[in-house]
């Protein structure tokens, strides 16, 4: 049996019986429908009309500074950061960008040198942590091992000082809501590293908070399980409409689950937007290099359009001018032909030195064979990776064939 959720009409439905605590933890046989009946209808429906309170968690980082002890580095350097209510956005970036940074300041686990943090509208910059209506969730899971799953996410509401049946009713919502009610009554040893986030997420649920931090919590975990986990969480995001701040390293990752993405470069956001435009229209050379693969290719630029290889095309706002710019040019807006098939003026040859299977796709990784491109690459060969349709390859390619590779009419930045 499964509780089933009317978004629209903000209800949840069940007919089984109520079982009561008692009941539930000294009966070995006892089965979960009790705590997934009345009880939880009435939490369900308490979770989706206090939403939308939830959903004031607007948030606005404004010219933070953040500078570790010992050291004269800013690890933010006057940081800005604007989020909707209900709006998930993904800090992305490597390895000392700040944006674990980022977030510990918005937490309140690091105290900042400048700026203020505004969340509600309400200044919190030197509120204490356990003030913020905050939850954050760490790639480590820190559950308790001698608690229950239940046990784990009701802890925090016994804290707070919620009374042992409604604290009951809430956590098990939670449990339900992240798919493991039927876990409830199991230790948190007893279950595999998905099964422990899901039990971390719901914990972090629980207490209702303002904002939902998450520090890259699905680092510890496998490439499959990592996938089934991430859409869950925005899944659960959406359903529960909590502000949501995720901070990863994962392009793929960010991708798929973010409202919006910033990606950041020396403690600041070098821009910020919905992840198609930051992928089809990157506002600087680092965002466009950052995010998935791009050829830096030698062309032209007045400003309106730039020549690659024989090819006019556009050219995105903030765009370098000149008779020599490097052009970057996504995979998937070349096109790549047989030399005895390609019979206009456009495009120039290359050696094919690789092919990639992806499936539906194909990447082919080559390499410019004229001498022109040699001298413009200061003296390295230059590469170009195309990816196309696995329907589009030609038949027969194979490794060191010759082709020719033009780029598609599409707009492009030129720094």
């Amino acid at each position: 049996m499964t509780v089933e959720f009317n978004t629209a009409q903000g209800a949840a439905s069940t007919t089984a019986p109520v079982q009561t605590e008692a009941e539930f933890k000294n009966d070995p046989t006892a089965t979960l429908e009790g705590v997934r009946g009345k009880d939880v209808t009435k939490a369900a429906k308490r979770l989706l009309k206090e939403s939308a309170e939830r959903g004031g968690g607007s948030i606005q980082m404004q010219d933070v500074v953040k500078i570790y002890p010992g050291s004269t580095k800013r690890a933010l350097d006057d940081f800005n950061l604007d989020i909707k209510p209900g709006e998930m956005v993904v800090l992305l970036g490597g390895s000392g960008c700040g944006k674990s940074t980022a977030l510990r300041s918005l937490a309140g686990l690091e105290d900042i040198q400048g700026g203020r943090i505004m969340v509600g509208g309400q200044d919190v910059t030197g509120v204490p942590v356990n003030k913020r209506e905050m939850a954050m969730v760490f790639q480590a899971y820190s559950l308790f091992p001698h608690m229950t799953a239940l046990e784990n996410v009701a802890f925090g509401l016994e804290v707070r000082g919620m009374g042992r049946e409604e604290r009951r009713k809430v956590a098990m919502e939670q449990l339900e809501l992240v798919g493991l009610a039927d876990q409830a009554k199991k230790y948190t040893q007893q279950m595999s590293g998905g099964q422990q986030q899901r039990v971390a997420l719901a914990r972090a649920l629980a207490i209702k908070p303002r904002v939902l931090l998450l520090d890259e919590p699905l680092s510890a975990l496998d490439a499959k399980v990592r996938v089934q986990l991430r859409d869950e969480i925005r899944r659960i995001q959406l359903n529960t409409g909590t502000t949501t701040v995720f901070v990863t390293h994962d392009q793929e990752e960010a991708l798929a689950v973010a409202d919006r993405i910033g990606v950041m470069n020396k403690g600041k956001i070098e821009q910020i937007a919905a992840p198609q435009d930051l992928y089809q229209r990157p506002a600087t050379e680092y965002v466009a290099t950052f995010i998935g693969l791009t050829n830096r290719l030698p062309g032209a630029s007045n400003g309106d359009e730039a020549v690659v290889f024989g090819q006019r095309l556009p050219v995105l706002p903030g765009s370098a001018k000149g008779d020599a710019v490097t052009v970057l040019v996504r995979p998937e807006n070349l096109t790549l032909s047989l030399p005895s098939r390609n019979d206009s003026n456009v495009g120039e040859r290359a050696r094919v030195e690789v092919i990639h299977f992806l499936g539906s796709l194909v990447r082919v990784d080559t390499v410019v064979t004229s001498g022109e491109y040699l001298r413009w690459n200061k003296g390295n060969q230059l590469k170009v990776t195309v990816q196309l349709p696995a329907s589009e390859l030609p038949a027969g390619l194979a490794i060191g064939d010759n082709v020719v590779v033009a780029p598609r009419p599409v707009a492009a930045l030129a720094c």
